[in-house]
């Protein structure tokens, strides 16, 4: 990351107003040179899913309808040079593998700022990319 402008940005998005938000803040970080990458990660379907069951859904299909969806909801052209992608898996994990793979040199998302005890039932994921990433992690309070 060179000064206040990474290279190369990721911004998990959950479809969350605050994660659009920990999006336009990455694009204004990145600046005009720096790339920046929205991914969102899917939970992979258990085998007695209905659409696996009778074969109408596949993790193909799933990531095309995501990365499709995504592309339309930042449509808008502030967000014009934003890379959309879909994973399956873990969120933590598969967000912080993502950004070694690019060589990423900044993650930007939000903290939904759950309860003691929501946290305790749910789990953070902001948590878990701040322990798992490789590189620096800004996490954003609403």
């Amino acid at each position: 990351m060179s000064g206040l402008h990474p290279k190369k940005t990721i911004v998990p998005v959950d479809f969350s107003d605050l994660s659009f938000a920990a999006l336009e803040r990455a694009v204004e970080i990145a600046g005009d040179k720096g790339e920046v990458h929205a991914i969102h990660v899917l939970a992979e379907l258990t085998t007695m899913e209905p659409g696996n069951l009778y074969g109408t859904l596949t993790d193909e299909s799933r990531i095309e309808a995501v990365e499709e969806f995504l592309q339309k909801k930042i449509a808008d052209q502030k967000f014009a040079r934003v890379k959309v992608h879909a994973l399956l898996g873990d969120a933590g994990r598969q967000i912080t593998s993502f950004a070694e793979r690019e060589g990423a040199d900044l993650i930007v998302m939000p903290s939904h700022g759950y309860g003691f005890f929501k946290h305790m039932l749910l789990g953070s994921v902001a948590e878990r990319v701040v322990r798992l990433a490789h590189c620096p992690v800004l996490v954003l309070r609403s």
